[in-house]
């Protein structure tokens, strides 16, 4: 099999990214390998209109146009096989999301799938068991977005349970975290738990990332963070303005203001659990979408 290239399309309530894979299929060792082309992020940042208004405000909508017409014309460029893209929380509760979505079809012919927290929550989980290390033992993996929150439950690497919360970043700054939502997500997390031991996670997006990037070289060789470490930095960053994490921490504007959030939503997790430490494999939505669209055009050759 030739190498292909595969695009994601990852429209989320803070920032909406394209990633291009190619992939190289060994048919001798009946082996694949990924490789990055291309990823693009841009911080449309559309839930901070649909968390206050309900909806997409026109001029979002407009840029959200602009922005899937750029992302066309790039998979044309880098001869993309077969892409998938999806919307999240955001364009879930947009009243408008479904006409702006489908005007964006017309236009450039993109067909955008608006997917359901749960199977946002496997898609992420599904990409990371194929590439994890950290099969055996107990670990919540805890994917926080702008608008919400994804967890995983996972046992001796076999997924248990898979959750979804309304508890986001983008969200917390708007203060839209319905009454409730806050206590759910702890609850669930101590029954799913109850009685399990050394109770660790396993954490995906930007803001943990980047969280994981401003630890010390010596943590990070062992490619995981300590709570301790986690709020030792929480507390450096609450304590000062999004312009002045800017300038301390080499933030850029979007990232500045939602990271803090970020944390405690990550802490508050880290508390219910007793974990003592995040794992931090740096793998997102768009990576599931990549590998499900591969295993698709795969099993479509197949006798």
């Amino acid at each position: 099999m030739a190498d292909t290239c595969y695009a994601a399309i990852d429209i989320g309530s803070n920032a909406v990214r394209l990633l291009i894979k190619r992939v190289k299929y060994d048919e001798t060792l009946m082996s694949k390998k990924f490789s990055k082309v291309l990823m693009l992020r841009v911080p449309l940042r559309l839930g901070f209109d649909v968390f206050s208004l309900g909806e997409l405000s026109e001029n979002k909508a407009v840029k959200l146009l602009r922005l899937m017409k750029a992302f066309r014309q790039l998979m044309k460029i880098y001869d993309v096989t077969d892409y998938r893209a999806c919307a999240t929380s955001a364009m879930r509760e947009a009243s408008n999301g479904k006409s702006v979505i489908k005007k964006i079809q017309k236009t450039t012919g993109l067909d955008i799938e608006i997917i359901g927290g749960q199977e946002e929550a496997q898609l992420i989980y599904k990409y990371h068991l194929e590439c994890s290390t950290e099969r055996l033992g107990n670990y919540v993996y805890v994917d926080v977005g702008g608008g919400s929150t994804e967890i995983n439950l996972q046992i001796d690497g076999e997924l248990k349970h898979s959750l979804s919360y309304n508890v986001g970043t983008v969200r917390m700054l708007r203060n839209a975290v319905q009454d409730g939502v806050w206590e759910q997500m702890k609850e669930d997390l101590t029954q799913l738990t109850a009685g399990l031991e050394h109770v660790n996670i396993i954490g995906s997006g930007g803001n943990i990332n980047r969280l994981y990037r401003l630890v010390s070289k010596k943590e990070r060789k062992q490619k995981r963070m300590p709570v301790s470490s986690l709020k030792t930095i929480y507390d450096q960053l609450s304590i000062l303005t999004p312009e002045e994490r800017m300038e301390t921490f080499a933030l850029k504007a979007d990232r500045a203001d939602v990271i803090v959030p970020a944390a405690e939503i990550f802490m508050a997790v880290a508390e219910v659990v007793k974990a003592e430490y995040i794992h931090v494999p740096v793998i997102g939505l768009a990576d599931g979408m990549i590998d499900g669209l591969y295993e698709k055009n795969v099993l479509s050759l197949l006798p």
